[in-house]
């Protein structure tokens, strides 16, 4: 049905207005209590198999929403009714902005793909935290934190550390979103160079607030071999709780799409692809880093995430959890739900009691050699 509904309605209207659209149709799981944990308890097997622990919580289901679609903590209880394990939220922001000039946003239904240069519009890292405040505690929310544009990379520092402390005491996880390609200058920071005094400022932050916030970085699908392998050295050099990975592409050349059908702006303005292009890439970026840091630092999969059987190929490769967007995006409401009984049906197949014991078993661990 939703199929239907997308190819004959949400295709012919933009994107924006389809996001809107779906949120309204969504609002009544906002106001009652009730019918979200009655629609939880359909979306979810709520049994073991399913189950992870990572950060101090149990993650109902592994699979969660990534950064990006619930950018003002607006949505979360919502879509946690709907399946997902965990929400984050994001990217935050110090100061209020708006998006990209337009457009921002174009889909690529042949690529199963979405191409975006929003830039992290959103309300600002004061009215996150009052959301994120007045929550029931019913899902488990992580922030996604970010510089604002007009901020100069040199003084980014400042901008985190911000966000940081005023989502502190709300959210369950925050991460640095190092890697959108949407904001100028901030790959940048994802050279260990500049990360390193990045995290070293948001750990000093949280220390002096007395929090023991998990901290997080995401991670590009763009960055080289060698370029993955310093950041994974560096999360454990530095005890960083986990890894994001990965966020969007500049990439074209894995689209089946040209150019001359999709708008010439978002295309040739650094915009971001999302969805089944990544898939391969983002899997050999976690493979990668779950050789290299083993489970000591947890790992968090995003990028092509379509099906159970992608979230338990991510699972083999060393992903505890996994993030959708796109996903969902050409899923529907009813989608979450789908991966969760799918995915509970082949853990009990494999006969494993947990799909916390699959957990990396199909990447060979190496002890990294770090510089101290």
């Amino acid at each position: 049905m939703y199929r239907a509904v997308f190819g004959s309605v949400l295709r012919r209207i933009s994107p924006e207005q389809a996001h809107e659209l779906a949120f309204k149709l969504l609002r009544p799981l906002s106001w009652s209590r009730i019918l979200r944990v009655k629609v939880r308890k359909l979306t979810n097997p709520d049994d073991k198999l399913i189950r992870v622990h990572a950060f101090g919580f149990t993650f109902s289901s592994p699979l969660g929403v990534a950064a990006g679609l619930d950018k003002n903590a607006e949505h979360f209880e919502e879509l946690g009714a709907l399946g997902f394990g965990f929400v984050e939220i994001g990217t935050v922001t110090p100061r209020p902005q708006t998006s990209n000039p337009p457009p921002i946003i174009a889909r690529i239904p042949r690529d199963h793909a979405l191409l975006n240069r929003m830039g992290f519009p959103n309300l600002g890292a004061d009215a996150a935290a009052a959301r994120l405040r007045a929550r029931f505690g019913e899902t488990i929310v992580g922030a996604n934190i970010g510089k604002n544009r007009d901020t100069d990379v040199d003084a980014a520092a400042s901008d985190y550390r911000t966000v940081a402390r005023l989502v502190a005491s709300h959210a369950d996880y925050v991460v640095l979103n190092v890697s959108s390609p949407n904001t100028p200058g901030l790959r940048d920071l994802e050279s260990v160079a500049k990360l390193r005094p990045l995290i070293l400022a948001v750990q000093e932050e949280l220390d002096r607030l007395g929090s023991r916030l998990p901290l997080l970085v995401k991670i590009s699908p763009d960055m080289s071999d060698e370029d993955v392998d310093a950041v994974a050295d560096l999360a454990l050099e530095l005890g960083l709780s986990g890894i994001v990975a990965t966020n969007t592409t500049v990439r074209r050349d894995t689209l089946m799409t040209s150019a001359s059908k999709v708008s010439q702006l978002a295309w040739a303005d650094g915009g971001g692809v999302s969805g089944a292009p990544l898939k391969a890439r983002s899997l050999a970026v976690l493979r990668r880093l779950r050789a290299r840091v083993g489970d000591r630092v947890v790992l968090i999969s995003a990028g092509g995430i379509e099906s159970a059987d992608d979230v338990w190929e991510r699972v083999l490769a060393g992903a505890t959890l996994v993030q959708a967007y796109t996903g969902f995006v050409y899923g529907g409401p009813a989608w979450p739900r789908k991966v969760n009984f799918d995915l509970a049906r082949r853990v009990w197949q494999s006969g494993a009691e947990s799909i916390e014991e699959l957990i990396g078993r199909d990447v060979a661990v190496s002890e990294p050699k770090l510089d101290r």
